[in-house]
Protein backbone atom coordinates (compact mmCIF):
# COMPACT_ATOMS: atom_id res chain seq x y z
CA UNK A 1 0.00 0.00 0.00
CA UNK A 2 1.38 3.46 -1.14
CA UNK A 3 1.61 5.48 1.85
CA UNK A 4 -0.50 8.89 2.92
CA UNK A 5 1.76 11.42 1.43
CA UNK A 6 1.51 9.68 -1.97
CA UNK A 7 -2.00 8.37 -1.98
CA UNK A 8 -3.74 9.77 -5.12
CA UNK A 9 -7.17 8.44 -5.70
CA UNK A 10 -9.62 8.15 -8.65
CA UNK A 11 -13.47 8.00 -8.24
CA UNK A 12 -15.34 6.20 -10.60
CA UNK A 13 -16.64 7.93 -13.27
CA UNK A 14 -19.73 7.15 -15.69
CA UNK A 15 -18.83 5.92 -19.13
CA UNK A 16 -20.52 7.08 -21.94
CA UNK A 17 -21.23 3.44 -23.32
CA UNK A 18 -22.58 1.46 -20.79
CA UNK A 19 -25.03 2.30 -17.59
CA UNK A 20 -22.22 1.23 -14.77
CA UNK A 21 -19.51 3.31 -12.93
CA UNK A 22 -16.23 2.25 -14.20
CA UNK A 23 -12.74 2.60 -13.25
CA UNK A 24 -11.59 4.81 -16.44
CA UNK A 25 -8.72 7.66 -16.16
CA UNK A 26 -10.23 11.03 -14.91
CA UNK A 27 -9.74 14.54 -16.38
CA UNK A 28 -9.80 15.83 -13.66
CA UNK A 29 -6.56 15.88 -10.85
CA UNK A 30 -7.01 13.78 -7.84
CA UNK A 31 -4.73 14.22 -4.82
CA UNK A 32 -5.00 13.89 -1.21
CA UNK A 33 -3.74 15.37 1.30
CA UNK A 34 0.12 15.45 2.04
CA UNK A 35 1.08 14.11 5.60
CA UNK A 36 4.82 13.34 7.03
CA UNK A 37 7.30 11.65 6.11
CA UNK A 38 9.94 12.99 3.15
CA UNK A 39 10.93 17.07 2.30
CA UNK A 40 7.46 18.87 1.58
CA UNK A 41 9.52 19.31 -1.77
CA UNK A 42 9.77 15.54 -2.50
CA UNK A 43 6.35 14.61 -1.28
CA UNK A 44 4.68 17.07 -3.62
CA UNK A 45 6.87 16.23 -6.30
CA UNK A 46 5.82 12.69 -6.15
CA UNK A 47 1.96 12.88 -5.54
CA UNK A 48 1.84 15.29 -7.95
CA UNK A 49 3.29 13.46 -10.77
CA UNK A 50 0.94 10.50 -9.80
CA UNK A 51 -1.84 12.38 -10.12
CA UNK A 52 -1.22 13.61 -13.47
CA UNK A 53 0.23 10.18 -14.65
CA UNK A 54 -3.52 8.62 -13.20
CA UNK A 55 -5.24 11.41 -15.31
CA UNK A 56 -6.74 10.83 -18.96
CA UNK A 57 -5.39 14.13 -20.47
CA UNK A 58 -6.60 13.53 -24.20
CA UNK A 59 -9.89 13.55 -22.97
CA UNK A 60 -12.21 15.76 -24.19
CA UNK A 61 -12.69 18.49 -21.56
CA UNK A 62 -9.27 17.66 -19.44
CA UNK A 63 -8.79 20.44 -17.00
CA UNK A 64 -4.68 20.84 -18.25
CA UNK A 65 -4.18 24.22 -16.13
CA UNK A 66 -2.95 23.99 -12.38
CA UNK A 67 -3.69 26.26 -9.93
CA UNK A 68 -0.88 26.59 -8.02
CA UNK A 69 -2.85 28.19 -4.89
CA UNK A 70 -5.45 25.35 -5.03
CA UNK A 71 -2.77 22.94 -5.38
CA UNK A 72 -1.41 24.44 -2.48
CA UNK A 73 -4.30 24.45 -0.32
CA UNK A 74 -5.54 20.66 -1.54
CA UNK A 75 -2.36 19.34 -0.33
CA UNK A 76 -1.94 21.49 2.80
CA UNK A 77 1.54 22.36 1.97
CA UNK A 78 2.90 26.54 1.61
CA UNK A 79 3.59 27.34 -1.79
CA UNK A 80 7.66 27.43 -1.81
CA UNK A 81 7.97 23.41 -1.92
CA UNK A 82 4.92 22.88 -4.69
CA UNK A 83 6.72 25.71 -6.82
CA UNK A 84 9.53 23.82 -6.21
CA UNK A 85 7.88 20.29 -7.25
CA UNK A 86 6.40 21.97 -10.57
CA UNK A 87 9.91 23.37 -11.61
CA UNK A 88 11.16 19.81 -11.78
CA UNK A 89 8.28 18.62 -13.66
CA UNK A 90 8.94 21.48 -16.26
CA UNK A 91 12.20 20.41 -16.53
CA UNK A 92 10.96 16.68 -16.98
CA UNK A 93 8.60 17.78 -19.49
CA UNK A 94 5.19 16.92 -17.39
CA UNK A 95 4.36 20.58 -17.01
CA UNK A 96 4.73 24.07 -18.56
CA UNK A 97 4.94 27.20 -16.55
CA UNK A 98 4.23 30.11 -18.68
CA UNK A 99 5.16 33.59 -17.38
CA UNK A 100 2.04 35.41 -16.87
CA UNK A 101 -0.04 32.59 -18.37
CA UNK A 102 -0.42 30.28 -15.74
CA UNK A 103 0.98 26.17 -15.34
CA UNK A 104 -0.38 23.66 -17.62
CA UNK A 105 -0.21 19.94 -17.97
CA UNK A 106 1.60 19.43 -20.90
CA UNK A 107 -0.39 17.49 -24.15
CA UNK A 108 1.15 16.76 -27.20
CA UNK A 109 0.36 18.23 -30.53
CA UNK A 110 -1.56 15.45 -33.01
CA UNK A 111 1.89 15.61 -35.52
CA UNK A 112 3.69 14.48 -31.79
CA UNK A 113 1.00 11.29 -31.16
CA UNK A 114 1.38 10.55 -34.32
CA UNK A 115 5.54 10.19 -34.62
CA UNK A 116 5.37 8.42 -30.71
CA UNK A 117 2.46 6.06 -32.62
CA UNK A 118 4.73 5.16 -35.26
CA UNK A 119 7.97 4.51 -33.63
CA UNK A 120 5.60 2.50 -31.10
CA UNK A 121 4.47 0.63 -33.41
CA UNK A 122 8.72 -0.37 -34.43
CA UNK A 123 9.34 -1.23 -30.88
CA UNK A 124 6.54 -2.94 -29.92
CA UNK A 125 6.69 -5.38 -33.12
CA UNK A 126 10.71 -5.80 -32.84
CA UNK A 127 9.80 -6.70 -29.31
CA UNK A 128 7.57 -8.89 -30.23
CA UNK A 129 10.03 -10.38 -32.59
CA UNK A 130 12.29 -10.72 -29.96
CA UNK A 131 9.74 -12.67 -27.50
CA UNK A 132 9.50 -15.34 -29.78
CA UNK A 133 12.94 -15.98 -29.07
CA UNK A 134 13.49 -15.21 -25.58
CA UNK A 135 10.63 -15.72 -23.65
CA UNK A 136 9.33 -18.53 -21.54
CA UNK A 137 6.34 -20.91 -22.29
CA UNK A 138 4.92 -20.04 -18.97
CA UNK A 139 5.91 -15.74 -19.47
CA UNK A 140 3.36 -15.91 -22.61
CA UNK A 141 0.52 -17.99 -21.28
CA UNK A 142 0.49 -15.13 -18.91
CA UNK A 143 -0.87 -12.96 -21.61
CA UNK A 144 -4.34 -15.06 -21.62
CA UNK A 145 -5.48 -13.65 -18.60
CA UNK A 146 -5.03 -10.02 -20.08
CA UNK A 147 -7.16 -11.58 -23.03
CA UNK A 148 -9.20 -14.86 -22.54
CA UNK A 149 -11.59 -13.14 -19.86
CA UNK A 150 -13.27 -10.42 -22.33
CA UNK A 151 -15.51 -11.47 -25.39
CA UNK A 152 -16.65 -9.07 -28.30
CA UNK A 153 -20.04 -9.23 -26.80
CA UNK A 154 -19.35 -8.28 -23.97
CA UNK A 155 -16.33 -5.55 -23.45
CA UNK A 156 -19.02 -2.75 -23.99
CA UNK A 157 -19.84 -3.65 -20.48
CA UNK A 158 -16.28 -4.06 -19.00
CA UNK A 159 -15.15 -0.79 -20.72
CA UNK A 160 -12.57 -0.40 -17.39
CA UNK A 161 -11.52 -3.12 -17.61
CA UNK A 162 -10.76 -3.96 -20.57
CA UNK A 163 -9.39 0.07 -21.20
CA UNK A 164 -6.49 -1.38 -18.38
CA UNK A 165 -6.11 -4.84 -19.47
CA UNK A 166 -5.22 -3.18 -22.95
CA UNK A 167 -2.45 -1.18 -21.41
CA UNK A 168 -0.91 -4.10 -19.76
CA UNK A 169 -0.95 -6.04 -22.27
CA UNK A 170 0.96 -3.56 -24.40
CA UNK A 171 3.11 -3.55 -21.10
CA UNK A 172 3.85 -7.18 -21.56
CA UNK A 173 4.96 -7.84 -24.92
CA UNK A 174 8.03 -5.08 -23.75
CA UNK A 175 8.38 -7.14 -21.19
CA UNK A 176 8.63 -10.36 -23.07
CA UNK A 177 11.42 -8.95 -25.36
CA UNK A 178 14.20 -9.01 -22.55
CA UNK A 179 15.51 -5.99 -24.35
CA UNK A 180 16.36 -3.10 -21.20
CA UNK A 181 16.96 -0.71 -24.43
CA UNK A 182 13.42 -1.21 -26.18
CA UNK A 183 11.62 -0.96 -22.66
CA UNK A 184 13.86 1.94 -21.54
CA UNK A 185 12.65 3.53 -24.89
CA UNK A 186 9.16 3.17 -24.71
CA UNK A 187 8.80 3.99 -20.79
CA UNK A 188 9.54 7.41 -22.05
CA UNK A 189 6.74 7.06 -24.74
CA UNK A 190 4.22 5.48 -22.36
CA UNK A 191 2.03 8.07 -20.26
CA UNK A 192 1.34 10.24 -23.79
CA UNK A 193 0.43 6.33 -25.44
CA UNK A 194 -1.19 5.00 -22.46
CA UNK A 195 -3.37 8.32 -22.74
CA UNK A 196 -4.25 8.71 -25.97
CA UNK A 197 -5.60 4.54 -25.54
CA UNK A 198 -7.38 5.37 -23.02
CA UNK A 199 -9.06 8.05 -24.91
CA UNK A 200 -9.32 5.98 -28.20
CA UNK A 201 -10.07 2.40 -26.52
CA UNK A 202 -14.07 2.71 -27.46
CA UNK A 203 -14.04 4.63 -30.45
CA UNK A 204 -15.02 3.60 -33.74
CA UNK A 205 -15.31 -0.37 -32.32
CA UNK A 206 -11.90 -0.24 -31.64
CA UNK A 207 -12.05 -2.25 -28.56
CA UNK A 208 -14.12 -5.56 -30.39
CA UNK A 209 -11.27 -5.29 -33.35
CA UNK A 210 -8.80 -4.93 -30.65
CA UNK A 211 -9.79 -8.52 -28.76
CA UNK A 212 -9.34 -10.18 -31.94
CA UNK A 213 -5.83 -8.97 -32.90
CA UNK A 214 -4.84 -9.23 -28.89
CA UNK A 215 -6.15 -12.96 -29.51
CA UNK A 216 -3.73 -13.81 -32.66
CA UNK A 217 -1.20 -11.99 -31.02
CA UNK A 218 -0.88 -14.32 -28.35
CA UNK A 219 -1.21 -17.51 -30.46
CA UNK A 220 2.25 -16.52 -32.72
CA UNK A 221 3.69 -15.53 -29.96
CA UNK A 222 2.81 -19.58 -28.35
CA UNK A 223 4.02 -20.48 -31.98
CA UNK A 224 7.05 -18.93 -32.01
CA UNK A 225 6.32 -17.19 -35.48
CA UNK A 226 8.53 -14.31 -35.09
CA UNK A 227 7.49 -13.12 -38.17
CA UNK A 228 3.83 -13.27 -37.68
CA UNK A 229 3.93 -12.09 -34.00
CA UNK A 230 6.23 -9.00 -35.34
CA UNK A 231 3.89 -7.71 -38.38
CA UNK A 232 0.64 -8.17 -35.83
CA UNK A 233 1.84 -6.19 -33.42
CA UNK A 234 2.60 -3.13 -35.97
CA UNK A 235 -0.28 -3.50 -37.97
CA UNK A 236 -2.59 -3.33 -34.79
CA UNK A 237 -0.37 -0.25 -33.49
CA UNK A 238 -0.41 1.59 -37.04
CA UNK A 239 -4.18 1.12 -36.62
CA UNK A 240 -4.53 3.34 -33.80
CA UNK A 241 -2.56 5.60 -35.38
CA UNK A 242 -4.63 5.94 -38.65
CA UNK A 243 -7.84 5.82 -36.21
CA UNK A 244 -5.80 8.91 -34.56
CA UNK A 245 -5.29 10.42 -37.49
CA UNK A 246 -8.57 10.58 -38.93
CA UNK A 247 -11.03 11.13 -36.09
CA UNK A 248 -9.33 12.45 -33.11
CA UNK A 249 -9.02 16.54 -32.85
CA UNK A 250 -6.48 18.20 -30.30
CA UNK A 251 -5.80 21.68 -29.88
Amino acid sequence: MLPLWCMVYQIPVRCHSCASECDVADTHLKIAPIGEGLSLKARAYDALKMAILNMNIYAEGAQLRLDERDLSQRFGVSRTPLREALAQLDQEGLVKIVARRGIFIVRKTKAEILDMITVWAALESMAARLATRHAEIDAIARLHTLVDQFSQDEVAHKTGEYSEANIKFHQAIIGLSKCPLIAEITNGLFFHMRAIRQRTIFEQDRARRSIVDHKEIVAALEARDADRAERLVREHTLRLRDHVECFVELE
